[in-house]
């Protein structure tokens, strides 16, 4: 028996034409909307589209090239161009003393080329100092000496390290947590973030999948004024010791880095960033109805919200306050009696993951009837949250208000944002009792 000779399908060519020309207009268009789109305009993508359209480059090929071209472009920099021996050169003393004493002539002598360097760090940042601006490059100095040099202006002391923006770092204990910086900051900022994935399809035989693409957004940073004070004696201010000057940076550097802690926590948006704990999105575990005295289950309930939004994954860790842990160190995991408590000794004392303290974490929340004393205990990924930080330093003096005694205020005013990059990074319970 012959087998039969399928029957020939008759081909529409121009069909095929007219639907081919449609596909490829709308890929070129697609990806002139992509590099034209107002979020992007500043990465100049044109020719990178230009050319993905005179080879063939699919729109997912194309966003994926435009992705990794705007991760990689240079970024501005906060620099001045001061040389390594400028930068040793630069004095918080001298710069101080000067605005203290703005009437005084020697000061102004002796604090020249701070006030030089501070109209060149202004310029830069585009922004008029309300006191001194110090440059980018001196707070990344390092004051390491083992000698002394002639004239007694510095003192001999044991090699160590007095990097401002690392000192400010140590004084937050969230640092230790994975947080992020980005420094040298000019500009305000976007960093592209995936929203959503490609979407896949089972299909039948000789069939074909329905397009799909990656959704992205953004995560925008701009700079917001944080101000800070210390009290330092006039006597202070007139020495010239590397000591002092490390002391002075030391409590300068504590006294902002814990302000930028508390942002990082609680911050409320407007004037100020947006925290963890008024991000909206994060994950939430709820106590009662009039707050709850935590247990294991919610530690456990705060590490599932987390994972169940396939967020575990980066530095998973624990940030609440003193009293929270107090509590967890009094209750057991299975009841009364059991002799494993909830909080345990050791570096990773919840559950197997670490676990920071800070009063910055708040114990004054409300909840029903609970007024002003529920406690917060946040479990994430620490790693997402960015902390922008822009420029210079601001230093401003104030002689007056504790003249009597002999003693300057200052204040410090830094430029600086927070991002959270993925809400459900993080989950909360903020209806916490402790007594």
């Amino acid at each position: 028996t012959t087998a039969a000779t399928p029957a020939a399908t008759a081909v529409n060519v121009d069909a095929v034409r007219a639907s081919g020309a449609d596909a490829e207009r709308k890929r070129t268009a697609d990806i002139l909307a992509i590099s034209g789109a107002e979020a992007y305009k500043r990465f100049d993508l044109a020719d990178l589209a230009g050319e993905a359209i005179r080879n063939g480059m699919s729109v997912d090929e194309f966003r994926s090239k435009a992705m990794d071209k705007m991760t990689q472009a240079p970024k501005q920099t906060a620099e001045i161009g001061l040389t390594r021996t400028e930068v040793q050169k630069f004095s918080f003393l001298r710069a101080m003393n000067f605005l203290a004493n703005p009437h005084d002539a020697a000061a102004r002598n002796a604090a020249g080329f701070e006030i030089e360097c501070s109209r060149a760090a202004s310029q830069k940042q585009g922004r008029a100092a309300q006191g001194i601006m110090v440059p980018f490059e001196v707070l990344r100095r390092d004051l390491n000496v083992t000698t002394a040099t002639a004239g007694g202006h510095t003192v001999e002391t044991d090699l160590r390290s007095q990097d401002f923006i690392e000192l400010l770092r140590n004084a937050q204990v969230i640092s230790g947590m994975g947080v992020q910086y980005l420094t040298g900051l000019v500009g305000n900022i976007a960093i592209p973030r995936q929203t959503g994935g490609a979407t896949h399809y089972w299909v039948a035989e000789s069939g074909s999948p329905s397009e799909s693409q990656p959704a992205f957004d953004q995560v925008t940073m701009s700079p917001k004024t944080v101000g800070a004070m210390t009290d330092i004696s006039r006597r202070m201010l007139l020495q010239s010791s590397l000591d002092v000057e490390g002391f002075v940076q030391r409590e300068l550097a504590t006294t902002l880095g814990l302000a930028i802690q508390s942002a990082i926590i609680t911050g409320g948006g407007a004037e100020e960033p947006t925290g963890v704990l008024a991000t909206v999105g994060i994950g939430s575990v709820t106590g009662g109805t009039n707050g709850l005295a935590p247990t294991w289950d919610h530690i456990v309930d705060l590490e599932s919200a987390v994972s169940v939004a396939n967020a575990d994954v980066g530095t998973l860790g624990y940030l609440t306050n003193a009293k929270i842990r107090g509590k967890l160190k009094k209750t057991f995991v299975d009841g009364p009696g059991t002799g494993e408590r909830v909080w345990q000794n050791g570096n990773t004392p919840l559950n197997g993951y670490r676990a920071a303290v800070t009063n910055a974490v708040p114990s004054n929340l409300d909840k029903g009837t609970s007024s002003d004393v529920c406690s917060a205990i946040i479990f994430g990924n620490w790693a997402d949250v960015l902390v922008g930080m822009w420029g210079g330093l601001d230093l401003l003096v104030d002689p007056y208000t504790q003249g009597a005694s002999g003693t300057v205020r200052i204040r410090t005013l830094q430029d600086v944002d927070i991002a959270i990059r993925h809400a459900l990074s993080f989950a909360a319970m903020t209806d916490a009792l402790t007594a």
